[in-house]
């Protein structure tokens, strides 16, 4: 296949940019008027995030100040899965935020399907959790790429490795 021209599709985000924002949120906390007194801890783990509050109505606070934080630092929202706020004991909350990373299985056989179907002269292939887009031209992955913008899937889509 020399000659060939290829990209990768693949569903990430910038950790450190995810780190700056919650340490936004962090210092944003301990000014706000509504969180004084307030016991709030949000830690990062390597896929989750957990937020530990004394009420609902601080987690939802909490939850709109991440969301904003996160757009401000051109993260999507698509990387946050939202659980459920649940009691932690000690009259306080607990609710687990599940980071996205990766294209799951049947999305990226559907995508390849789709790819497929719509683009005849490009070859799409899956390897590991992103799928590889290959073709002789690059406006037809021009093309595949403009495409693949304009769908609404769960999680967000970066191309990169662009040759």
């Amino acid at each position: 296949m020399a000659g060939d021209v290829s990209f990768d599709v693949v569903s990430d985000f910038d950790e450190q940019e995810l780190r700056n924002a919650l340490d936004q949120v962090r210092r944003e906390v301990q000014q706000r008027y509504d969180f004084k007194g307030a016991h709030v801890d949000v830690t990062q783990e390597k896929d989750r995030i957990v937020i530990v509050t004394d009420s609902d109505m601080r987690a939802k606070a909490l939850k709109d100040l991440i969301e904003s934080k996160a757009v401000r630092r051109n993260l999507s929202l698509k990387i946050f899965d939202w659980g459920e706020i649940a009691p932690a004991g000690g009259n306080k909350v607990r609710q687990e935020i599940v980071l996205r990373r990766g294209l799951p299985d049947d999305l990226s056989r559907k995508l390849v399907k789709q790819i497929r179907d719509e683009f005849p002269k490009v070859q799409p292939r899956i390897q590991g959790d992103a799928i590889r887009v290959a073709g002789k031209s690059k406006d037809e992955l021009q093309k595949v790429i403009t495409w693949l913008r304009g769908l609404d899937e769960a999680v967000p889509l970066q191309f990169e490795n662009y040759r």
